[in-house]
């Protein structure tokens, strides 16, 4: 069986996606498509392709149902450089393979991350994990990203007069900071990219995973388009509702009130403002 062959992958292969300020994501190769995918879950009972429009049917079936051993068919691999803040939260996915660069044989380049002065903010007082959404004054925000960039170069400084001190760059490279760009090659099937991207894109990820996500994303787009359809169709614009959540939806659909903790409703809001979010302006009364 040939090789199958999507003309809008082809076009991406080697082509560099800015992120960040100095990151980028690059599509090396790819194996397989929506055809593979298909070819896969028709095997079972051995039928062939068959329509366009049956395809994307049996894929958009496929997904709704979470029948994803034929997704794993598909596999990306990328070339990405990201702020070593980023890799320890994309390192958590266990479910790709990874080669990364290493200090132990390479002198680490003189490249950190600088945020956008737009992006300096508040912390949350309702997330620990994340900033609000108030940014600082910009002379403020302008004045902390400078300040960012001087002890960076101080602390890039200290790690080359060790390496030209001849200290081992296994040791000298121990004070570098998150800000220091690593790369990486990333290999992962597109099941297992899909749960990564409906997590890492998702308003309330970092902003700094999540740009790397929508690079990911116009990848994975472009290799298999109707598995990405469904994707977006089934997951990425859908909201899931637990047993008690169910519950205050119906009693909210019969005009009482829902029953739930001060957490739990919270909770329960945050996903009726996003289901809001997916209705069609014209559909909303």
């Amino acid at each position: 069986m040939a090789r199958i062959v999507v003309p809008e992958a082809e076009a991406l292969i080697d082509q560099e996606i800015p992120v960040l300020d100095k990151g980028f994501v690059r599509l090396v190769d790819y194996l397989g498509g929506d055809q593979r995918i298909v070819q896969a879950a028709r095997v079972s009972y051995g039928e062939g392709t068959k329509t366009f429009r049956q395809d994307r049917g049996l894929i958009h079936y496929l997904l709704r149902h979470e029948h994803t051993s034929p997704f794993e068919q598909v596999v990306l691999t990328f070339h990405a450089k990201m702020p070593i803040l980023v890799a320890r939260q994309w390192v958590r996915h266990r479910t790709a393979r990874l080669n990364e660069i290493s200090g132990r044989y390479s002198v680490m380049r003189d490249e950190f991350y600088l945020p956008d002065p737009g992006q300096v903010r508040y912390q949350s007082e309702s997330n620990k994990q994340a900033r609000s959404d108030d940014p600082l004054p910009p002379d403020e925000a302008e004045a902390i990203v400078r300040a960012m960039e001087g002890e960076q170069r101080e602390t890039y400084a200290r790690y080359q007069a060790l390496i030209d001190r001849g200290v081992a760059r296994e040791l000298a490279r121990a004070n570098l900071p998150l800000s220091l760009y690593t790369e990486w090659y990333w290999q992962i099937d597109l099941h297992n990219l899909f749960h990564f991207l409906r997590l890492r894109m998702d308003e309330h990820a970092q902003y700094e995973i999540r740009v790397y996500a929508e690079a990911m994303a116009v990848c994975a787009k472009a290799v298999a388009p109707l598995a990405w359809g469904a994707f977006e169709e089934h997951v990425l614009g859908s909201v899931r509702f637990s047993r008690s959540e169910c519950a205050a939806l119906a009693a909210l659909l019969d005009g009482g009130e829902p029953d739930l903790d001060e957490k739990p409703l919270a909770e329960f809001r945050r996903k009726i403002d996003s289901l809001k979010k997916t209705i069609p302006e014209q559909a909303t009364p």
